[in-house]
């Protein structure tokens, strides 16, 4: 399914649909600060933030680059930085 600009879907199907290229900031993990809390997993609106040989990553194919993950991070092993076009 194509979706528009501005679309409304149904919850729970972030999976589903990718972000797209519009994106103005992406998070990065600072793996070796990373104490694995796994909070920025649990609080992700779109499930971007996987578990991967025990570190944490964000699959950009998803991310919206909201920073709640950053934001949440108890440590702050999380920077949100613009996006390279």
């Amino acid at each position: 399914m194509k979706l528009t600009i501005g679309a409304v879907v149904a919850g729970g199907t972030s999976l589903a649909y990718k972000t797209g290229p519009w994106r103005e900031q992406r998070p990065v993990i600072d793996k070796d600060a990373c104490k694995q809390c796994g909070i920025c997993q649990e609080v992700c609106p779109d499930d971007a933030v996987c578990l991967i040989e025990n570190k944490y990553t964000i699959n950009f194919d998803y991310c919206k680059g909201c920073g709640i993950c950053a934001y949440e991070c108890p440590v702050k092993a999380i920077a949100i930085v613009t996006e390279e076009k």
